[in-house]
């Protein structure tokens, strides 16, 4: 039998067909959950087991392992998660992923679902143009639910027809025979697919497809499901480059653990067990089916089994070792420094000290970190001013847009610490310090947002081209040394006490920063009168200096803020 390219392209059209279905039936149902898949991986991490339940229910849901590791990822970098709550998530994401398998399994192949796809295309349609956007994307999940088993049906369709042309299988059964190096052979191969496929749920309907189909044998399909584990990994990878340290290191402990568990289970396999009576017996006293698994009938039941039974035997395994996983993926991933670790809480955790005294030290002491952390911020968008290569600009421009992301979820941790700390008891002056603390990290978070619109602006302004002069360049250095000199200043009034020093070097540095500002405002009025450089550049730089200013009224703020009469 000769397989010719349009066949080849028929089952490439195919799987195309079903990953755009998979994609859109999981971005609706994430978009149609908002918030709350989030609440999931939020509330659900306190303890492993606890991460791995909440990795199973997102996953399950949204039908996408990829989704829930470059969620968790994203939660990582931006200090949603730790990094010993994320390995939780990303083990339970390995057991929500064999739902699919099952699916594909008992709803593409047992059940005629092609034939529902249309009337579900026809009720999904005209969702999509509904007003309320929830309908839309619950339009989404249908039509991309619809689209994934159309995909799954014209891919079944598309392999060729082996019954009468048994010569073809000589070639894969000759390595099939190959005990533990046909296993290593064919786990490259699923890794490569998933790779590609950047889909572990693609590979998986894949493979199950060629096995039905009779072109590959239940112990290849093993084999590549046991890659196509390890090739899923790289989504995480991928969604790691541009993120911190903690980021990357979650997606190598996803790397990690997946590894681990084909490494054994390959192991066991070619040395020690043989699996399809294993298969077969789950099969048959627990499922309650007789199909022989070896069949084609059989085969996509018997990878289901097997996918379903490495995954939770890998978990229930390896989730007493979470953390050797965290301190190996550390090790792995070298910090670079500060702004790679970027947000990391120091001193508060999850609940209170012994006493509510020592947790408001903790408190201060973390919102002297803030404080440090947004003071970066003043010399990164100096850097920017200063930089003309457009690449170190973009990334810049990126650090500072991590930053304040950053200050903000300083800001959220340390209010709700706060919080936790107002609800016991309280004496008067404990209740002025909680206060102070509020509202030094609302003024600190201010701060990150001011130099992320600045970064904005001077983004637009590369964009279209337009230039500043050396001399608006200069007065910009100077007010950015201006601003440093009253960071130092708010850094010492935070090294101290609460209580009323004197603060009368913040308040001739305000001054210093009205009187620059009004400098600044009447210089660029004369020299945009005068020509010196043209109206937009005028605009920018007048917003520029006049974000400066109000750098400088939130310091002063945090300042006093520190003065209590107590």
């Amino acid at each position: 039998m000769n397989v010719e390219i349009l066949d080849i392209l028929s089952i490439l059209g195919a799987l195309a067909f079903f990953i755009f279905g998979m994609k859109m039936m999981s971005d609706g149902i994430q978009k149609a959950a908002g918030g709350s898949l989030k609440k999931i991986l939020g509330a659900m991490t306190k303890n492993n087991f606890l991460g791995v339940v909440s990795g199973f229910m997102v996953t399950t849901l949204v039908q996408s392992s990829s989704a829930t590791t470059v969620m968790t990822v994203s939660f990582v970098n931006a200090g949603l998660v730790s990094l010993t709550q994320s390995a939780g998530i990303l083990l339970g994401a390995n057991i929500g992923t064999t739902i699919t398998a099952w699916i594909i399994d008992k709803v593409g192949f047992d059940i005629n679902i092609s034939a529902a796809c249309l009337p579900l295309i026809a009720l999904s349609v005209p969702m999509l143009f509904a007003k309320r956007k929830k309908i839309k994307f619950y339009g989404e999940f249908i039509l991309g639910f619809a689209i994934l088993f159309w995909g799954l049906h014209e891919m079944k369709d598309a392999v060729p027809d082996l019954k009468n042309n048994p010569e073809v299988l000589n070639f894969l059964q000759a390595y099939a025979d190959g005990g533990f190096f046909s296993n290593i052979l064919f786990v490259g191969v699923g890794t490569l697919i998933a790779v590609i496929l950047q889909s572990s749920s693609a590979a998986m309907a894949l493979t199950i497809t060629l096995a039905v189909s009779g072109i590959i044998p239940f112990e290849i399909a093993a084999a590549m499901v046991l890659g196509e584990n390890i090739g899923t990994t790289i989504t995480a990878w991928l969604a790691s480059i541009p993120a911190n340290v903690h980021a990357k290191r979650a997606a190598r402990i996803h790397s990690l653990f997946n590894i681990i568990g084909v490494v054994w289970m390959i192991l066991l396999i070619s040395f020690i067990i043989d699996l399809p009576p294993i298969i077969q017996w789950v099969n048959e006293n627990i499922l309650r089916d007789s199909t022989d698994i070896l069949s084609p009938e059989g085969r996509g039941t018997g990878i289901a089994i097997f996918h379903s039974l490495f995954n939770i035997t890998n978990v229930l395994l390896l989730i007493w070792f979470i953390p050797w996983l965290v301190k190996t993926a550390t090790k792995m991933v070298k910090s670079k420094g500060e702004e790679d670790e970027v947000f990391k809480l120091g001193y508060i955790g999850e609940g209170l000290l012994p006493s509510n005294e020592l947790s408001l030290m903790e408190a201060k002491k973390e919102v002297k970190q803030f404080a440090r952390t947004t003071s970066k911020m003043n010399n990164l968008i100096r850097n920017l001013v200063k930089e003309n290569d457009n690449k170190s600009f973009q990334k810049i421009a990126g650090k500072i847009k991590n930053f304040e992301e950053v200050t903000d979820r300083f800001e959220e941790e340390i209010a709700k610490y706060l919080v936790k700390i107002g609800q016991g008891a309280l004496t008067e002056n404990m209740s002025l310090r909680i206060q102070a603390l509020h509202k030094i990290i609302s003024n600190l978070e201010r701060v990150g947002d001011i130099y992320f619109r600045m970064a904005l602006t001077l983004e637009k302004k590369r964009d279209n081209k337009i230039w500043f002069t050396q001399s608006q360049r200069n007065k910009l250095y100077g007010y950015f040394e201006l601003i440093d000199k009253t960071f130092l200043v708010v850094q010492k009034h935070l090294d101290n006490e609460f209580k009323a020093n004197s603060i009368d070097e913040a308040i001739d540095l305000e001054n210093q920063n009205n009187q620059l500002q009004s400098k600044l405002r009447v210089s660029h009025i004369e020299e945009l009168e005068n020509g010196e450089y043209d109206f937009k550049s005028a605009m920018h730089y007048r917003d520029l200096f006049m974000a400066c200013e109000k750098v400088g009224d939130h310091l002063i703020n945090v300042s006093e803020a520190m003065q209590l009469k107590i």
